[in-house]
């Protein structure tokens, strides 16, 4: 019998299953999140512009940049993690750490990590008050860090 990958049967990994940890930081419930968004890298360009020619400037590739995570969840009367940004944002002490990011298969095991390094808090806030609407509180953290590597597992 042929396996899935040599049949043309490869089904991507869904992207709902997945948790985050604050190294050191927080219990079981912070590393539940709605969502993770800000999984992105890129390359700053600098562009050089040559003597005596004026068709094109050669384009080099500079710095790596990664964009900060917004990380969305239901509010938490109770989190390690927002008293590690409530530190932060209100005495102004920066304790930067370490986060995990896993994609989960359905045995809860991990597909792929994305180690962050040096993460801090830059914003926190909650969903509005609106009461003509029945839905949960969300808060929304938005942290910064210097880079990330991914791992498969």
């Amino acid at each position: 019998m042929e396996d899935a990958l040599s049949s043309g049967g490869y089904y991507p990994p869904v992207g709902f299953y997945f948790k985050v940890d604050f190294i050191n930081i927080g219990n079981d419930n912070d590393t539940r999140f709605q969502s993770v968004g800000g999984l992105n890298m890129e390359l700053d360009v600098e562009n050089i512009k040559e003597g005596g020619q004026n068709l094109f400037e050669h384009k080099i590739p500079g710095r790596s940049k990664f964009s900060d995570l917004s990380l969305k969840r239901g509010l938490l009367l109770d989190s390690e993690v927002i008293k590690w940004v409530k530190n932060a944002l209100y005495n102004r002490e920066f304790v930067p750490v370490n986060m995990n990011i896993h994609l989960l298969n359905n045995e809860h095991n991990p597909l792929l990590t994305w180690k962050v390094f040096k993460a801090w808090p830059r914003k926190w806030n909650v969903s509005d008050l609106n009461a003509t609407e029945n839905s949960i509180m969300v808060e929304t953290l938005e942290i910064a860090y210097n880079y990330f590597k991914v791992e498969k597992g």
